[in-house]
């Protein structure tokens, strides 16, 4: 019977000898320097990241700070842009007041003459003090008619200026630095010479002296040459 147990279990045998198990390969070590260029990589990447925020939160930062300081700035100016109008009043009516007295009147009556003189002097402190915060008056008479400083409220005919010039002012126009405070209500001219062309016209006459210059010169050399 140890025969034929033998003899039963010797293909058994033969057949596990020849089978090939393939076993699982085993992996490869990781290469230290690879790991680190690759973090390293990252690391830059992160950085360059907080990098644009950190630049684009200053940025946005400094503008913010700008268009504040701008604000206080403009609001500082034009604060008393109210007590500005009712100061212009008070310039008007000096102005006025010194309108009505004759000067004839002035040279007789030397109690009026010094009134009036009195009154100048205050006229003259107001504006100064006025233009050292900031508001000036508008110099529009003899100007070219602006619609941003002036205000028209007449057209007379006069061809001796040239068109649409300021040739009366019926009110004082005023600027609080930069911005209009009031327009000035003027007068303005028609039917004279348009303001290009009046510039322009010494450069056109000038150019026709040089052609007939230039065609007096062709015409002696012309007859020169039939000489």
């Amino acid at each position: 019977m140890n025969r034929n147990d033998d003899k039963t279990h010797a293909p058994e045998s033969s057949i596990f000898e020849n089978q090939n198990i393939a076993e699982p390969p085993l992996s490869a070590p990781s290469d230290p320097q690879r790991v680190l260029a690759t973090h390293v990589a990252e690391l830059e990447e992160q950085l360059a990241t907080l990098r644009n925020d950190y630049l684009r939160a200053l940025a946005d930062s400094q503008n913010a700070q700008a268009r504040a300081d701008r604000r206080i700035e403009q609001n500082t100016k034009y604060a008393v842009a109210n007590f500005v109008k009712d100061l212009i009043t008070v310039a008007d009516n000096l102005g006025r007041a010194l309108q009505h007295v004759p000067s004839e009147a002035r040279s007789n009556d030397d109690l009026l003459n010094g009134l009036a003189t009195g009154v100048e002097m205050t006229e003259k402190a107001l504006l100064t003090l006025m233009e050292r915060h900031g508001l000036h008056r508008l110099d529009a008479l003899d100007q070219p008619f602006d619609p941003n400083l002036h205000q028209a409220v007449q057209e007379i005919e006069n061809r001796a200026v040239p068109n649409g010039t300021v040739v009366q002012v019926l009110q004082d126009g005023y600027s609080l630095y930069d911005r209009l405070v009031r327009p000035a209500m003027v007068v303005v001219s028609r039917g004279g010479p348009k303001r290009q062309m009046a510039q322009e016209q010494p450069l056109a006459q000038d150019s026709v002296a040089d052609q007939s210059s230039t065609g007096s010169h062709a015409d002696s050399n012309l007859d020169s040459r039939e000489l």
